[in-house]
């Protein structure tokens, strides 16, 4: 089966024009929405993608229409790959899972995308390691000041509440919770 997408960003365009493309090339369903495609919640196009079975077909007029960016496709991508179903789009020929060459097209473009990712991952990591070495600490600023946090260890140590310390000071039990209790000389 060949489930039809068609999409427009605002009330003022049609959608006549996809319809009728994805009706010629043999759409038997067709799902549409009026919605930006930067939203990621889609209900026309995750109606489409439930309605898919393995060896289905989930068909678009051009890419534009399914995804705003390369991460946004694969990842529709990889969800009809678990479902077993192919995906094509009319305007781009090079998308196209229903044939070999597509496949290698769009495979490649996933295998590019990985590369960035962990390209990405390489050059954040070596960041995090400069910053650490030049002294700065990683994480949320601490709630509490030092004093503080040593008020907030003795009085625990004295068996004081971690609710109402935490009421005196503003803060969650949470973060009372996480400061220990201190031996007080």
């Amino acid at each position: 089966m060949i489930i039809g997408y068609a999409r427009v960003s605002t009330d003022g365009q049609t959608l006549d024009a996809q319809v009728a493309a994805l009706t010629t090339a043999g759409a038997n369903k067709i799902f549409k929405e009026k919605i930006s495609g930067a939203r990621v919640d889609r209900r026309a196009l995750a109606q489409a993608i439930a309605a898919l079975r393995p060896g289905d077909t989930l068909l678009v007029t051009r890419l534009d229409r399914l995804a705003r960016s390369t991460l946004q496709l694969l990842t529709v991508l990889d969800r009809l790959t678990k479902i077993g179903a192919l995906f094509k789009s009319l305007s781009d020929t090079w998308a196209d899972t229903t044939t070999p060459h597509g496949r290698l097209m769009l495979a490649v473009l996933g295998g590019l995308a990985e590369f960035e990712r962990e390209l990405i991952r390489s050059r954040t990591s070596e960041g995090r390691k400069r910053a650490t070495a030049r002294g700065i600490k990683m994480g949320p600023k601490f709630k509490l000041s030092y004093d503080q946090r040593r008020f907030v260890a003795e009085e625990r140590a004295k068996g004081g509440s971690v609710r109402q310390l935490a009421r005196v000071l503003g803060v969650s039990k949470a973060t009372i919770g996480r400061i220990p209790p201190c031996e007080i000389d």
